[in-house]
């Protein structure tokens, strides 16, 4: 049955302008993505199939346009069009941070860091420098690694915090693996980045862990 046949509640389209996007299932805004299914699918169906195809929405808006392009009713025009979808939410959230408080936006400060990282298949530490009334003043990725670790250089931190004449920062990092939970090791070097940044007196106000679900947040853990 064609979606225009379904009942007014279950179109996803009606469905998002009634109860708002965050009541669709992942299936649901993939198929207002799609736009159409393909003969006898409908673009709800056609979204289920690709959802199972890649696994999840995250490894489907996240894989390279040869992977994407080989899903069924995908291809080039497609692929570009997402880019420019994730891209545009990116500098929605960087324009939001710039113009006010990050502390007074934490959820977008959140959803900020998660548009950043969270489709890097190996690790990236970032860090979002700001200012003395914690505005915005530059986002940096510092490092990079294997899909398990980054090296972390406190100096090299420290360094570009001064460059920035930064008053206070916030880490970020990626999981690969999709756990957003910290190792040992993040919370080290957590640590040795506050005590080495306190020297500067630049604040160190959270360290943020994206993985699948919510970004893990150091501050909200008692950790900073």
């Amino acid at each position: 049955m064609a979606i225009k046949d379904w009942p007014a509640d279950d179109r996803p389209r009606e469905k998002l302008l009634r109860r708002g996007p965050s009541a669709l299932t992942d299936a649901e805004l993939l198929a207002i993505f799609l736009r159409t299914g393909t003969t006898g699918k409908s673009a709800v169906d056609l979204a289920r199939e690709l959802l199972d195809h890649f696994g999840s929405l995250k490894a489907l808006l996240s894989a390279d346009q040869h992977q994407f392009c080989l899903g069924h009713g995908l291809g080039e025009a497609k692929y570009t069009q997402l880019q420019a979808v994730l891209e545009m939410a990116k500098r929605h959230f960087k324009e939001s941070l710039q113009r006010g408080d990050v502390l007074s936006s934490p959820d977008i400060t959140r959803a900020y860091l998660s548009a950043q990282l969270r489709g890097y298949n190996y690790e990236v530490f970032a860090c979002l420098f700001l200012d003395n009334q914690n505005r915005v003043i530059e986002l940096n990725e510092l490092f990079r690694g294997t899909i398990d670790a980054a090296s972390v250089y406190p100096r090299e931190v420290a360094k570009l915090a001064l460059h920035h004449n930064a008053a206070a920062v916030i880490f970020a990092h990626n999981h690969p693996s999709g756990i957003a939970e910290p190792s040992p090791a993040d919370k080290y070097i957590t640590d040795k980045l506050r005590q080495g940044l306190a020297l500067f007196d630049i604040r160190v106000l959270d360290h943020f862990i994206i993985g699948d679900g919510e970004p893990y947040s150091f501050a909200e853990h008692g950790l900073i």
